[in-house]
């Protein structure tokens, strides 16, 4: 059998050891209790001091106005780059084939919302990911190119602007009309590939039928196109052109097209500012910054528990009217008073 032995301790000497087996019993608990709290604040700290990332995906190239734009947004709702949110900024530089590579780059980087400059990079954007919230900085037509389901409810992962409005259409046509003495032909070169122009296509031709204006479509698909379509459009004696040119196709050529149109002697409004301060004639349209300003408040909604399918997409609010009068000099035209009077900006 084995033997149990019992040690007792008498006198002073087993009332000291219990005492101090309990101070240890003690000190142990609270040295963990310590230690726990140490480790919960510290993460509790990291938690709340976590910068967000968020990506910008352009696919022309970098536009700085556009891009401080959407700074300011930013800033005005507390937040700065560098400090409490980071911007990773990418640009296809004009090159439409660069942008998905782009777009998958940033999903790989797990930035916690995605900036989209237009259309081709929106889709680039969709493409890559179906999670990571996406927010259009414009977008021409995104429910007619099945972007969002609608305007009210776009549903999945991408919200944002539109920067088209029906009027937009008629209102340049209207312009040209009165700056053009006899109009009656109207030039509209466009970029066929391109998804999301079949409403503003519909809204012209509306227009012209009210206008009574002839429309003659002439495709430019690369930039070598630019010099056939003035020629075409000269010899079938258009009055002027509206330009509808894609972006990518457009954008790093457009010093050049100003060229060609004041080269044949044609009148032509365009869809953005710089074209006029690059010395196009007249520009009429949205506001693009500012559609770069308001996208600051769906990433700020978004990185506050938002979802995407539940923000409604923004039209345009803010347009703009600038006229370049040496442009005018150069095709022979005289801008009336009273268009004058209605410009946002005259560049002389």
């Amino acid at each position: 059998m084995k033997k149990l032995f019992r040690i007792q301790f008498f006198g002073s000497q087993s009332d000291n050891l219990k005492s101090e087996i309990q101070n240890l019993k003690l000190v142990g608990i609270f040295a963990i209790v310590v230690a726990l709290a140490v480790c919960g604040g510290r993460a509790e700290a990291q938690q709340s001091t976590k910068i967000p990332r968020i990506g910008y995906l352009g696919g022309a190239a970098p536009f700085s106005p556009r891009r401080e734009a959407f700074r300011q947004g930013l800033r005005d709702l507390g937040y700065v780059e560098g400090k409490n949110i980071i911007i990773e900024w990418r640009s296809g530089e004009g090159k439409a084939d660069r942008v998905p590579g782009l777009a998958a780059e940033l999903v790989r980087l797990k930035v916690e919302v995605i900036v989209t400059d237009g259309s081709g990079s929106t889709r680039s954007a969709k493409a890559a990911t179906s999670t990571i919230p996406i927010v259009m900085a414009q977008d021409a037509d995104p429910v007619g190119t099945g972007i969002v389901a609608s305007l009210a409810r776009p549903g999945g992962n991408i919200t944002g602007l539109s920067n088209l409005r029906p009027e937009l259409s008629g209102k340049r046509l209207e312009l040209l009309k009165e700056v053009v003495p006899m109009l009656s032909r109207v030039a509209v070169f466009r970029t066929s590939s391109t998804p999301g122009d079949a409403q503003a296509l519909q809204e012209t031709e509306l227009a012209a039928g009210v206008l009574g204006l002839k429309l003659q479509y002439l495709d430019v698909l690369s930039s070598n196109d630019f010099e056939t379509a003035f020629r075409k459009a000269s010899k079938e004696r258009a009055d002027a052109v509206v330009m509808m040119v894609a972006g990518p196709v457009y954008n790093p050529h457009r010093t050049h097209v100003v060229e060609l149109a004041a080269k044949n002697r044609l009148p032509a409004i365009y869809r953005n500012r710089e074209d006029v301060e690059a010395g196009g004639l007249m520009f009429y349209g949205v506001n693009v910054t500012d559609l770069d300003r308001r996208a600051a408040t769906y990433v700020d909604k978004i990185l506050k528990g938002a979802k995407p399918a539940d923000l409604p997409v923004e039209q345009p609010k803010k347009f703009e009217f600038v006229i370049n009068l040496k442009a005018a000099n150069q095709v022979g035209l005289t801008i009336p008073p009273n268009v004058l009077a209605r410009a946002d900006r005259i560049i002389k």
